[in-house]
């Protein structure tokens, strides 16, 4: 099951692996195999291609960087509506870096991406050599999570046109230039039979969200553990993750680094990918060095 048809100009992935239950995994490497492995995870509703300007940089410093989209999202498989949940998404982790050889990975996760990479490793579920959270820590805004889920549950019908697709984007992202060309778009949705451009995500993902506050108790107790190196790092305009927020997390782990990231909203690599993969490779290059 797909949301539609890919789109002319949709990067096709540069590898599959089989995740958990079978499902195809989709995903892109950047870097020397023999390098440390970081294994980049998106938030909900992103793809793979939120990472791309971070796996080059990575490479280039030497790193083996991989971004794969999660289950029910992009170019990887849809799966029954009760097998979106978190632990799901820790087993495809694991089976992504097993197919690459093993290696204590490095986890960079961005909110959805980032809780998962938490729970990995929170519940030691996988050894990881360092791990990076974009935006993401156990105390959130509800306010900024609605707003999160009101943008991601518009137009379950489908947008007529991908100007009406930029324009949904772009109100949801009033602090980012708009676009001159579509074409960027084709990555975000896929045509359905209906002629209506659908978001790639499965929306059967949507509705097994599951309930909140569990969760959140669950990332809490998973901050209590880590003992590895950690960088937090926050979007300076974000109203997902608050000033507040960030804090209550480095009082849980104080042994973790933090960076905030000016004029970077939720979506912090996407805003200023510059400052963002300076700030990582700063961090990695200290704790994880590549040889």
């Amino acid at each position: 099951m797909s949301a539609g048809e890919r789109l002319p100009g949709t990067p096709t992935p540069m590898h599959t692996w089989i995740g958990a239950g079978g499902l195809t995994i989709a995903g892109d490497t950047w870097g020397d195999p023999n390098g440390p492995l970081v294994v980049l995870q998106h938030g909900g509703g992103q793809t793979r291609h939120a990472w791309k300007g971070a796996g080059e940089t990575l490479c280039n410093a030497g790193y083996h960087a991989v971004a794969f989209d999660a289950r029910g999202h992009g170019d990887s498989g849809w799966a029954p509506a009760d097998e979106y949940g978190q632990a799901y998404m820790v087993k495809d982790l694991i089976c992504v870096v097993q197919a690459l050889g093993g290696k204590r990975p490095i986890l960079v996760g961005a909110s959805m991406g980032g809780g998962v990479s938490l729970i990995a490793i929170g519940e030691s579920h996988l050894d990881a050599a360092a791990l990076v959270l974009v935006d993401m820590a156990p105390q959130i805004e509800p306010e900024g999570s609605r707003r999160i889920q009101a943008f991601m549950d518009q137009k379950p019908e489908g947008f007529d046109s991908l100007q009406e697709v930029a324009d949904a984007i772009a109100n949801y992202q009033p602090h980012r230039p708009r676009p001159r060309l579509l074409d960027g778009l084709a990555k975000n949705v896929r045509l359905g039979t209906d002629g209506k451009y659908h978001w790639h995500w499965d929306p059967a993902r949507r509705r097994a969200r599951g309930d909140q506050t569990t969760r959140r108790e669950r990332l809490h107790a998973c901050a209590n553990n880590l003992t590895l190196p950690t960088l937090l790092v926050r979007g300076g305009l974000s109203d997902v993750l608050s000033e507040a927020g960030a804090q209550s997390f480095l009082k849980q782990c104080p042994h973790a680094e933090y960076v905030n990231v000016a004029n970077a909203a939720h979506m912090v690599a996407g805003d200023r990918n510059d400052i963002f993969a300076d700030s990582v490779i700063g961090f990695l290059k200290r704790v994880a060095p590549a040889r």
